[in-house]
């Protein structure tokens, strides 16, 4: 796919501080590139759904039975195209011996696909069975034929484009667990802060009752305090006031105990 030239700056030295960076705090890149990957792999489902639908629409309709052999013969298709790809990578990686087990794979493969081609031979009319089968690859949405040889599926499935699309789902696959578990790490984290200032507020809250508490204790004890302090003024009044009272009757019993002394005198003199 020609999609152009990218926009991105691509610097490794970039990328080294990113994933240093990225290890002290998140700087969720992953969402972005998430978002551009989801872009690709919709585009590709969309265009292999009206891909399907398109095929449906144009190719001759056959029983459950047969497509059910058809199908079986398109999995096999793809294991051997998949297996010589792979023993082609093996092979130009210097890798030889496994290259060589691989292929030993594909023979077996092959054998399995010649008896399901026999079974979907005998099930469907001679004019039908030559008509080119037709199947959506799931991965890039390529067309795959049924009859297609070792070549062409080894080309298909050792492709650019094929294997493009696998190491895309790959990553975006990567991407949604790491983001998901970032998202619920922060949801961890933002509700450990939140218990942490809700105890807070309820210490705080605590303070402030038992502040109130000591408040109202004080403010008892003062107006205690005051009440019994006006009592012992009242009684301290009340004590002088009757000292002066007593103090005043017998200022006045002697005053006049001694005008009628004075009387008496006067009168013995007289």
């Amino acid at each position: 796919m020609d999609l152009g030239e990218c926009t991105k700056i691509h610097d490794l030295a970039l990328r080294a501080d990113y994933e240093i960076a990225s290890k002290e705090r998140d700087l969720f890149f992953e969402l972005d590139a998430m978002d551009h990957l989801e872009s690709f792999i919709a585009e590709c489902d969309r265009r292999t759904e009206l891909a399907k639908k398109r095929l449906a629409e144009t190719q001759e309709e056959i029983s459950a039975e047969v497509s059910a052999k058809a199908e079986k013969v398109h999995e096999l298709n793809e294991e051997i195209g998949k297996l010589l790809a792979k023993a082609e990578q093996l092979g130009a990686e210097g890798n030889v011996d496994e290259s060589q087990k691989i292929l030993m794979e594909v023979e077996k493969v092959r054998a399995k696909k010649k008896e399901a081609e026999e079974e979907y031979r005998n099930s469907m009319p001679a004019s039908s069975f030559q008509q080119q089968k037709l199947r959506v690859c799931e991965v890039c949405s390529a067309y795959l034929g049924l009859h297609d040889n070792d070549r062409r599926l080894a080309d298909h499935f050792g492709g650019k484009l094929h294997l493009g699309f696998i190491q895309i789902r790959e990553k975006l696959d990567q991407l949604r667990k790491t983001v998901a578990e970032k998202q619920e790490k922060r949801n961890q984290d933002r509700l450990r802060r939140r218990e942490e200032r809700e105890r807070e507020e309820r210490l705080r809250s605590g303070s402030r009752t038992r502040d109130r508490r000591r408040s109202r204790s004080r403010d008892r004890r003062r107006r205690r305090s005051r009440s019994t302090s006006r009592e012992r003024r009242k009684f301290s009044r009340s004590r002088s006031r009757d000292r002066h009272r007593r103090h005043r009757s017998r200022s006045r019993s002697h005053s006049r105990g001694h005008r009628r002394a004075s009387r008496d005198r006067s009168a013995k003199y007289k």
